[in-house]
């Protein structure tokens, strides 16, 4: 609609009565008791604001691995997959299936781990040796090995754990949490994010985007090296006065423009930049590892000045520490295919691993020992899992690795309100489906929402005559994960 007309029409007898906050009832009701009912109204769109119901996180770190863990060697431990190692895949796991790079005009090759598997902690939660850290905080994870999708290609699947659509244009997860709560600090944003190892995400920034609500709600990228957040500094020859006056008359225009015309970007681009200005003193500060401790430091596998996942699970729990809302890690390089010795399931996911496994186990020691870890729930995975077979272009070669598969894989949750030392679901007993209490990427979400006090029914967003959500017409509470 017009925004001029929809002025006009909300100043109509009619409209006045059905759009006011209070309606009748709530005039009468302070008419009554003697309060005055006002509008609750703020400059700030990232304002703190309540969710829906009490809940058990105030804030998420999501560690996504980019391209895939192959959960098998990781996780999922099958001794019967291992037993039938270099037999074919029988017909009816693969027949009428797609899959990215293997054909199914021959049967591909089963692929045992050959890794080594126990189980750890007082929940026996089973992990590779590939994993030696978290092996010693089992007990704080929550590992689901029924997780299934609907995509196989990275992209698409990424969008789709992400913005719960394997299309472009829709929120993004941090973008929901943030504009259904919006941030506890005012000088910093409130979704922040860090990407490791060189590469974007598989989505690109529509995988953080605001998709079609307003843009602060979008993620902000800050860089581990360099200057944290680019364009935030002054230009040369303009002082931190100057700035200020210059941003003064910006607002006032912008203010002028938002009377006028009432569309939601323009308080939007006021307050981005007065974000903006305040972010040019607080993020140096939070993104400077080098005020840790060197035991910290150690502890995590930092260095100061390096953009590794190290440093930025080290950053992570920095800026959730002083009211960051939500921090979303993207780390490049869990894509196995076996194509090459840094993609084979043995030396090098160890090699991968080491670059993960320490840090994340330190994140979350970290946040155990400052009280937040049953405050900050932390997601770790990718957007799909890998094949119970070698990859088809791979099979013949001495490097091992595992195709794209969607039907089954694990996800793992900590802290948060989430039951540690307990798996949840499982696969059959080669795994290639769910055998039992299945998590769709559906379910995820809306469990990641209401741990965050969120009914993901009720969180939604009026866009082009219709309310959209995160889990669209889907999804389900996985209540059995929840402590």
């Amino acid at each position: 609609m017009n925004p001029h007309v929809a002025r006009i029409q909300h100043r109509t007898r009619r409209h006045f009565l059905t759009e006011s906050a209070a309606g009748l009832g709530g005039i009468a009701l302070a008419s009554l008791t003697g309060n005055t009912l006002r509008a609750a109204t703020t400059d700030n769109p990232l304002a703190p604001k309540k969710p829906h119901f009490r809940p058990n996180a105030q804030r998420v770190i999501y560690l996504h691995l980019t391209g895939s863990p192959p959960h098998l060697d990781l996780w999922d431990y099958k001794p019967e997959l291992v037993r039938r190692n270099g037999q074919d895949c029988p017909q009816e796991f693969f027949e009428g299936k797609r899959f990215a790079f293997t054909s199914t005009s021959k049967s591909p090759k089963l692929l045992g781990t050959p890794r080594t598997f126990k189980q750890y902690g007082a929940g026996g939660i089973w992990m590779s040796d590939a994993l030696p850290y978290l092996q010693t905080v089992a007990d704080e994870l929550c590992v689901i090995n029924s997780m299934n999708t609907d995509q196989f290609n990275h992209a698409p699947a990424e969008l789709f754990v992400f913005t719960g659509s394997p299309r472009p244009g829709r929120p993004s997860l941090g973008s929901w949490v943030t504009y259904g709560l919006g941030s506890e600090n005012e000088n910093l944003p409130g979704f922040v994010v860090l990407i490791s190892s060189g590469s974007q995400p598989n989505g690109g920034k529509n995988s953080y985007g605001s998709g079609f609500v307003p843009s602060v709600y979008q993620g902000v990228q800050c860089r581990s090296t360099g200057v944290p957040v680019l364009y935030t500094s002054n230009p040369k020859g303009m002082d931190r006065e100057m700035r200020r006056h210059s941003l003064d008359a910006l607002r006032e225009l912008n203010e002028i423009q938002a009377q006028e015309l009432g569309h939601p970007e323009t308080r939007t681009r006021i307050a981005q930049y007065e974000l903006a200005f305040r972010m040019q003193t607080s993020v140096p500060e939070v993104m400077d590892v080098s005020r840790e401790t060197q035991k910290t430091l150690d502890a995590y596998g930092a260095q100061p000045g390096s953009g590794s996942f190290a440093n930025n699970c080290l950053l992570a729990r920095r800026l959730v520490e002083q009211g960051v809302r939500y921090v979303q890690l993207f780390d490049w390089g869990w894509d196995f295919h076996g194509t090459n010795p840094k993609e084979d399931i043995r030396d090098g996911l160890t090699h991968k691993c080491g670059t993960m496994d320490k840090p994340i186990a330190a994140l979350i020691r970290d946040l155990r020992q400052r009280g937040m870890l049953d405050d900050t729930l932390i997601v770790i995975g990718g957007e799909f899992g890998r094949t119970p077979f070698r990859e088809g272009r791979t099979s013949d070669g001495s490097v091992l690795g595992r195709d794209h598969f969607p039907d089954c894989y694990t996800m793992v949750l900590a802290g948060g309100g989430v039951k540690g030392g307990y798996t949840h679901g499982e696969s059959d007993e080669m795994g290639f489906r769910v055998a039992r209490d299945k998590v769709h990427v559906h379910d995820l979400q809306a469990t990641i929402l209401h741990l965050l006090g969120f009914d993901h029914e009720r969180l939604s967003f009026r866009f082009q005559g219709r309310d959209y959500r995160l889990t669209d017409v889907h999804g389900e509470v996985v209540d059995q994960v929840i402590a």
